[in-house]
């Protein structure tokens, strides 16, 4: 794999309902594409030992987690019909009811992106190295355990 095509998934912060809409907007051009497929992960408002999440404070090995992003991409232009692809993961503290991940696939067809997605959003919460510290209502912080 050449460096040079790995490409950047981190956006510092909240991922912005704005930003969401611009990526959308881009692709009414593109008149190939028959579908949209996307994946919002939003932080929730969890209950841990009494206390509540009010965000997630994500850090990652950043040149280790875009080659996994890239080799997820790779895999899945692969596997399934796609005509393009998106991938954004929030580094920093998001607060919960904000987007920590994006992402946006297109094809010709429906079905094809729908299964795209639910294998990329999986593949991503598996392998990428991203970890979250959930801050609590009372200034603690706690590992986040995926699921």
């Amino acid at each position: 794999m050449e460096e040079k095509n790995v490409k950047n998934s981190f956006k510092e912060g909240a991922i912005t309902s704005s930003f969401i809409g611009e990526s959308i907007a881009k692709h009414q051009s593109k008149t190939s594409i028959g579908a949209h497929q996307i994946f919002l992960g939003q932080v929730r408002a969890d209950e841990i030992d009494g206390r509540v999440v009010v965000g997630i404070d994500y850090t990652a090995h950043v040149d280790m987690a875009n080659k996994v992003f890239h080799n997820i991409r790779e895999k899945a232009f692969n596997q399934f019909d796609l005509t393009c692809m998106h991938i954004y993961h929030s580094l920093g503290l998001v607060k919960t009811g904000e987007i920590c991940l994006f992402v946006f696939v297109s094809s010709r067809h429906r079905k094809e992106a729908t299964r795209a997605i639910e294998y990329i959003v999986e593949e991503i919460k598996s392998k990428v190295p991203v970890f979250g510290k959930e801050l609590l209502d009372n200034a603690e912080h706690v590992w986040k355990v995926n699921n």
